[in-house]
């Protein structure tokens, strides 16, 4: 089943404006099949796993000349998974500069490796796009409101992978769990020749298991008996590698505020209950408010990245318990979040927030009204 992705308007507009074009994404996210519907576009269009050895070794070269044999005559040229080329951000320079004609896209699983390679050379010569999993609102097309409700159970157990979506339960199980042990940590273990890969699996357990909670880097630490300077690494290295997504706390050194802290999430929730093995109904369910706050964060950037809507993102807490789930501060305003999955609840901006940042929106979210994430 076909599923128009949102983000790929946004790119044909940049297309042929004399910038490389720079697609990162988990692995099995749809990027390939991204990419492929843009070239249908263009007749004159070359498409080249970067993973095969015939390319890579054909590309790694500054040679223009050589560089010029394989983009030949086309237009439109895509370098899929273009991190496994050596100084892959200087022959991007090469191409961009000598071959102005030629619109170049490349797409990368992990960030870590493709942007260390090009944000130098490419300074001033990209545009940067991330691609997620389906958004509720990129099928929402398929579906009636109704419809969505009925499924929102199915979104917060087996996420919205695309090899997932659409599938039986059965089915989800065994494309996430086939997912999560052959794509989840294939780009860290791979990167800098990382020697504790059961290490890596043990965190994202750990960090399964605190989902819309803090994360102490020490206590984590402790758990896994590391130090914590490893911990975090391994934390930055599995964000790099659209995993995991981290949320800093929102201060203005306000008394009582805190601001060292952070609030790790899941780039898909299928995924995360993979690496627990929990695929329980909703009702079966203790940790269903963790779920619906990880899901609504990350169909909130979903919607941001997909409308190139550019926004500094937060949560917020005090010493003594009071608390915000999710802040956006942008045109001089901070809008504040709270996710409640019960309808039921009632939720308020704390006083202490109100008094200290008057300039501010507040909205609340349940499944009654998740589509108010979309404006």
């Amino acid at each position: 089943m076909h599923v128009n992705r949102e983000i790929q308007d946004h790119i044909q507009q940049n297309l042929f404006k004399g910038k490389v074009i720079i697609i990162y994404g988990a692995r099995r996210v749809g990027k390939t099949t991204l990419v492929k519907q843009v070239l249908k576009e263009y007749p004159e269009s070359k498409y080249i796993n970067c993973e095969l050895l015939q390319y890579k070794t054909a590309l790694e070269t500054t040679n223009s000349e050589k560089l010029k044999d394989i983009i030949g005559n086309n237009k439109l040229m895509v370098l899929d998974e273009a991190q496994n080329i050596r100084d892959i951000g200087l022959i991007l320079k090469i191409m961009v500069d000598t071959f102005p004609g030629t619109q170049i896209i490349a797409t990368g699983s992990s960030s870590f490796d493709l942007a260390s390679k090009i944000s130098e050379a490419l300074t001033g010569r990209m545009r940067k796009y991330t691609l997620y999993p389906f958004s509720v609102h990129e099928v929402s097309s398929e579906h009636s409101f109704t419809d969505l409700m009925a499924q929102m159970d199915r979104y917060l157990r087996f996420g919205l992978y695309p090899e997932v979506y659409d599938k039986s339960e059965e089915d989800s199980i065994e494309e996430l769990n086939e997912l999560a042990s052959n794509y989840l940590y294939k780009d860290v273990l791979q990167y800098q020749n990382i020697k504790k890969p059961n290490l890596i699996i043990d965190l994202l357990r750990a960090l399964a298991l605190q989902i819309g909670s803090e994360v102490s880097i020490h206590e984590l630490a402790k758990l896994l008996k590391q130090n914590s300077h490893t911990v975090l690494r391994y934390i930055e290295l599995l964000e790099k590698s659209f995993v995991i997504f981290r949320l800093r706390a929102f201060s203005r050194n306000m008394r009582n505020e805190i601001s060292k802290t952070q609030k790790i999430y899941f780039f898909d929730l299928g995924m995360r209950n993979s690496l627990i093995q929990n695929f329980n109904p909703l009702a079966l369910r203790n940790d269903t408010g963790g779920l619906w706050e990880n899901f609504c964060i990350l169909e909130r950037m979903k919607h941001l990245e997909n409308n190139r809507k550019f926004v500094n993102s937060y949560f917020w807490r005090t010493y003594n318990q009071q608390e915000i789930d999710y802040i956006e501060e942008y045109g001089g305003m901070l809008h504040v979040f709270e996710f409640k999955y019960s309808p039921t609840k009632k939720a308020a901006i704390p006083t202490a927030f109100s008094n200290s940042y008057p300039e501010h929106s507040f909205t609340l979210i349940t499944p009654d009204n998740f589509h108010q994430l979309f404006k």
